[in-house]
């Protein structure tokens, strides 16, 4: 178990900023996820961690100790990789247990650990084949089996479920996050599917351009975005987002008649935050809308998508802000169709739209 802090942490290749100066304090027994898209400085921040990338400025505690300048080998970490990392010329079973044979440990500790994880992964029937002639899921697994039966102080994860098929990868999730509470080993997980990320960590490491936009729990990135990257890029689709002019408790949005009635609660920072009269971006998750014969809101239907459990429909209230609904799986309405709704309250948020921070709703945030 350990407690990973980066203070300051960067990466520059030339001038270009890879890791931007990162603070961040990974408690012990964390999961916490690394979530970004492709090029952002997730895995390179995972590879500073191990060791396998050298820092370009800062520190790097574990435990209290600084490991910034020590070999990988001396850091007490498993790092699972992206592409398996596999030797060729090695059985499965001799895979697994390299690291424990490698640390000298006895051969009942060895065979005992090696059972659990196994087990754990089903791969029992696996462990006399070569890793060459393994399916790439298949592949993972023993890549994955590899870092855990060494119980390491902390697991560095790269996209290790990438390889496996949506259903395995489904259980997978839930076997890791499970091992991870029985164990209590501190874990950095990296990915670009928010929906592992939601599912699995503690706490979510939102980043992008080289730096992060976030950290706070599934709930907070979801319901609480800091700033519209994270707005647009948690969820599926991401929150809505429309630009609109407030004035006296009240934003007016595109259309004819989309004139939205502030709550009470967020109108002193809207009047400060755009100076009684500005404009401001009112943002909305697709579940808070609630479609009403006499909603304050409107738009046409420009498409519908069933997704078995609910429908969602796209609105179109111009000619460019398209707003999407969550309905229920029997919503169905044909393009063109005018439809209102209304929001839920205490779901809506506001940003502004200069430097594409979240306005606070409660007062000396």
């Amino acid at each position: 178990m350990a407690t990973i802090e980066l203070q300051r942490v960067e990466k520059k290749f030339g001038e270009l900023h890879a890791v931007k100066p990162m603070d961040l304090t990974i408690e012990d027994g964390e999961f916490i996820v690394l979530l970004g898209p492709s090029g952002c400085g997730k895995t390179t921040t995972l590879r500073m961690i191990s060791g396998l990338e050298a820092v370009s400025g800062g520190t790097i505690l574990l435990n209290g100790r600084n490991v910034t300048w020590l070999h990988p080998s001396d850091r007490d970490i498993a790092f699972v990789f992206q592409f398996f990392a596999l030797y060729p010329h090695l059985s499965v079973r001799e895979n697994i247990v390299f690291p424990l044979k490698a640390q000298r440990e006895p051969n009942n500790v060895i065979e005992k650990r090696l059972k659990d994880v196994v087990t754990l992964l089903q791969i029992q029937h696996l462990l006399g084949m070569n890793p060459g002639k393994l399916s790439s899921g298949d592949q993972q697994r023993v890549a994955l089996a590899r870092a855990l039966v060494r119980r390491p102080a902390a697991f560095l994860m790269d996209e290790p479920l990438g390889a496996l098929d949506a259903e395995f990868r489904e259980n997978m999730r839930a076997e890791i996050k499970q091992l991870h509470i029985d164990q209590k080993a501190t874990t950095v997980y990296v990915t670009h599917d928010q929906i592992e990320a939601l599912a699995m960590g503690n706490r979510i490491v939102v980043m992008s351009d080289a730096e992060i936009k976030q950290v706070g729990t599934p709930a907070e990135v979801y319901n609480d975005p800091a700033n519209l990257f994270v707005a647009r890029f948690i969820g599926s689709p991401g929150m809505n987002l429309v630009k609109g002019r407030y004035s006296e408790g009240v934003v007016h949005l595109p259309g004819e008649r989309n004139r939205y009635q502030v709550p009470s609660f967020w109108r002193d920072n809207l009047d400060q935050a755009s100076d009684g009269d500005g404009e401001v971006i009112l943002g909305f998750r697709p579940e808070a809308a609630q479609i009403s014969e006499d909603g304050e809101l409107s738009g046409e239907v420009y498409a519908t998508d069933m997704h078995g459990a609910y429908t969602m429909l796209h609105l179109n209230i111009n000619k460019h802000d398209i707003l999407h609904l969550r309905g229920t799986r029997l919503v169905y309405y044909p393009i063109g169709t005018p439809v209102s709704f209304n929001l839920q309250p205490s779901m809506v948020r506001f940003f502004h739209p200069r430097d594409e921070q979240a306005i606070s709703k409660e007062m000396g945030k």
